[in-house]
């Protein structure tokens, strides 16, 4: 029996999702997770054989679930579930360690046959994010957006920023102080060649970094 843990921040979500588990007969929910932080907790008491994590959760996301998890079960085979098939976060997640990534607007059997490839060893990636993936890879470095050029931390404050967090919360959030959090803000209108908070806003929008 494969054991899951599934982390989403949506009641309803988190729900299907352990649905569509439930029915293969041989997988179990061993865990359920509605924020980052307690995913990492839940995920060092169940020791399950995979997790399901959404990119997008308070408490730390997708990402910074991973690199705590990786800490104390660094072979854990990881599935990145999200809304978003941009490449950018494609790259994040699968240089972070990921060894899945599905959108919610995946067929279900996609979500069992994710889990049943990782768990195998291999990797999974839905058609749309495997094209996502082979178009960053076909760019030269002259083509790649202003986007490519920031850290996957600075990608990190910069969704928040645009969701409209304090630097304090952002502070918080990863466990940095505020003072970092202003420097990847300045770090950030400088690479982007932007001005203030509300053009981050914008930016973020028009490049889909949030919902």
């Amino acid at each position: 029996m494969i054991r899951v843990l599934i982390a989403d921040d949506h009641t309803m979500v988190r729900a299907g999702l352990c649905r569509i588990v439930e029915e293969s007969e041989e997988m179990t929910v061993v865990a359920e997770a509605a924020s980052g932080r307690q995913a990492v907790q839940l995920a060092r008491e169940h020791q399950p054989d995979v997790a399901v994590i959404d990119i997008s959760m308070p408490e730390g996301d997708g990402l910074e679930v991973m690199r705590q998890v990786f800490s104390f079960r660094p072979e854990l085979p990881v599935i990145i579930l999200t809304m978003h098939e941009e490449e950018q976060y494609v790259i994040r997640a699968i240089e972070a360690g990921a060894k899945g990534y599905i959108t919610k607007r995946s067929a279900p059997e996609q979500l069992v046959s994710a889990i049943r490839q990782v768990m195998a060893g291999g990797m999974y990636l839905t058609p749309e994010v495997g094209n996502a993936l082979a178009q960053y890879m076909s760019r030269g470095k002259i083509e790649k957006s202003l986007l490519d050029t920031i850290s996957t931390r600075e990608l990190q404050v910069l969704r928040l920023l645009a969701m409209g967090r304090t630097n304090r919360e952002i502070a918080s959030e990863y466990n940095i102080s505020i003072k970092t959090v202003d420097t990847y803000r300045l770090r950030l209108l400088k690479k982007l060649n932007l001005r203030n908070n509300a053009d981050l806003s914008r930016f973020a929008v028009q490049n889909r970094l949030i919902d």
